[in-house]
């Protein structure tokens, strides 16, 4: 074993027993029932070695299954909590070695308080509560709790005809996650109850091989949109992320998810356009294909925009929202609305409209989740329709996007 691994192991270690610790001591000190902390603690130590069994017999070869994702989700969910019971702990004890030292110092005895100890206690198990309910409840019902997120965009430059067009995107299918055929059916009827004009598609259709999608061919083939259905690919949809037999095995791979697009009636876009018309006037779609900083950066905007005119009306579609944020926002060239996936919003963080919208991602993507404007432009970060390595989502809800343009 490397010795970078077992090093790597060896703090994981350190962390877990710490934070087992201080998850015993506040269940001791709360409740005098000794088989609740110890069956806390039997159970944990489960979950850790399934986990760490998971991704040590796994083949990368077979990419990440659902075992993976299962002992992910359950370690997260048993591992969030007590991070909260150690901050909490760690900061009283932190208040009373300083007491100590002042007591020390001043020759002043300072008394024992088991009533406090008891009480911060309380509170860390009360707030190590909320993400446990939380975690389970993405897991159980989180990642189908569907959400359609209406937007009106207006351009002055909208051809008369689009006036009042719809627009409903959807993106990061991720289907070799998913296993509830119901819930995905109703996913899907939900998409086709906005009845857009248009469908577009921005990318990861699977999570690593295209036989992910054999089972749902039928359930995504019922989507409709009488001005089209479009596509692109996204970073998961190229095979990179296990490890193929052979160079030819991926390549055949690849060919085979690009077909999976034309079986469910979408046309893939790679790093090309077309024009929607509409009682004799027309807008662009361009379909690049993945480009994402630090990831595959296969798509070539210039390409796509060949024999497209300035003054065209622009929708692209790209899949990582970098694209827009390095390449696409300060163009020249005007890409009036640009449509992306790929962050999922990290399927994790809290959202109130109106008071507080945070996740993790917000501190990898500038643009994680929303809509954002910028040089009159827009981009709009789809939360993604299913769910990829935890099998759940957590306050970051499963979306289907409506945008309407207006004409200004």
């Amino acid at each position: 074993m490397p010795t970078r691994v077992i090093i790597t192991l060896i703090i994981i270690t350190f962390l877990i027993v710490i934070l087992e610790f201080y998850t015993f001591q506040a269940l001791k000190t709360v409740s005098k029932y000794r088989v609740l902390r110890w069956s806390v603690l039997v159970i944990s130590l489960i979950i850790y070695a399934n986990f760490f069994y998971v991704v040590f017999t796994t083949p990368r070869t077979v990419g990440q299954t659902k075992g993976f994702q299962w002992g992910l989700g359950m370690l997260l969910t048993v591992l969030v909590p007590k991070i909260f019971i150690l901050v909490t702990l760690f900061g009283e004890d932190v208040v009373r070695w300083i007491q100590k030292l002042i007591s020390v110092a001043s020759s002043n005895e300072t008394k024992s308080l088991a009533g406090r100890r008891k009480f911060i206690s309380q509170i860390a198990l009360g707030l190590a509560a909320i993400p446990f309910a939380g975690f389970l409840y993405g897991i159980i019902k989180g990642k189908h709790n569907y959400k359609v997120l209406k937007y009106q965009l207006t351009f002055k430059d909208l051809p008369d005809a689009f006036d009042g067009f719809t627009i409903t995107q959807i993106s990061d299918i991720h289907s070799g996650s998913f296993t509830n055929k119901e819930k995905i059916q109703y996913g899907v009827d939900l998409i086709n109850q906005q009845k857009s004009d248009l469908m577009l598609f921005t990318g990861d259709i699977v999570n690593n091989e295209a036989t992910e999608m054999d089972n749902w061919i039928e359930t995504f083939s019922q989507l409709e949109a009488p001005y089209g259905k479009y596509s692109v690919l996204g970073n998961h949809d190229y095979g990179d992320y296990m490890k193929w037999k052979t160079p030819e095995e991926k390549i055949a791979n690849f060919k085979a998810v690009k077909d999976i697009h034309p079986r469910i009636g979408f046309e893939l876009l790679l790093d090309e356009h077309r024009y929607i018309e509409k009682d004799g006037q027309r807008i662009a779609l361009l379909g690049v294909e993945n480009w994402g900083k630090g990831f595959n950066q296969s798509g070539d905007l210039k390409k796509a925009s060949a024999n497209i005119k300035k003054d065209d009306f622009k929708i692209l579609m790209t899949h990582d929202p970098s694209h827009w944020e390095y390449k696409v926002k300060e163009d020249d060239f005007n890409y009036h609305l640009t449509l992306s996936g790929h962050t999922h919003g990290l399927q994790f963080g809290i959202e109130i409209p109106g008071f507080i919208k945070w996740s993790p991602s917000k501190y990898v993507y500038k643009q994680w989740a929303g809509l954002y404007e910028e040089f009159g432009r827009y981009i709009n970060v789809n939360r993604g329709f299913g769910f990829h390595a935890f099998p759940g989502r957590v306050g970051i809800w499963p979306e289907v996007t409506v945008i309407e343009l207006k004409k200004a």
